[in-house]
């Protein structure tokens, strides 16, 4: 593994962290680069860039996404009642924003 000055010490004080670290310069980046890309991702490399000895970029593979949940799969009580793409029945959506929210402020002060 070759690591330039500036590399090493952007590794020393985590900046980043991963499996192995390879420094390349940029014009043989430029030469291979979706060869590159794909042993970043396959083998959870990260691959440091450099310009004239120092680091310009770094190159790691995408941290794994938790799965996708919808709302309506997280609770069982939650059911969508009609059209939610539809437009709105009353003319002023804020106008019924404030009656809900004045009949929840009177319930409380009872």
């Amino acid at each position: 593994m070759v690591m330039n000055k500036a590399a090493a010490s952007m590794q020393a004080e985590g900046h980043w962290s991963s499996g192995e670290t390879r420094t390349i310069a940029a014009g043989e980046f430029k030469a291979k680069c979706l060869q590159l890309m794909d042993e970043v991702n396959e083998k959870n490399l990260t691959l440091i860039v450099t310009k004239w000895g120092k680091p310009v970029m770094r190159a790691t593979a995408p941290a794994s996404e938790a799965p996708f949940r919808p709302l309506w799969g997280r609770s069982p009580n939650v059911r969508i009642l009609g059209d939610i793409m539809a437009p709105l029945d009353w003319p002023d959506p804020g106008e019924k924003w404030n009656r809900v929210n004045a009949t929840k402020k009177s319930r409380k002060a009872k």
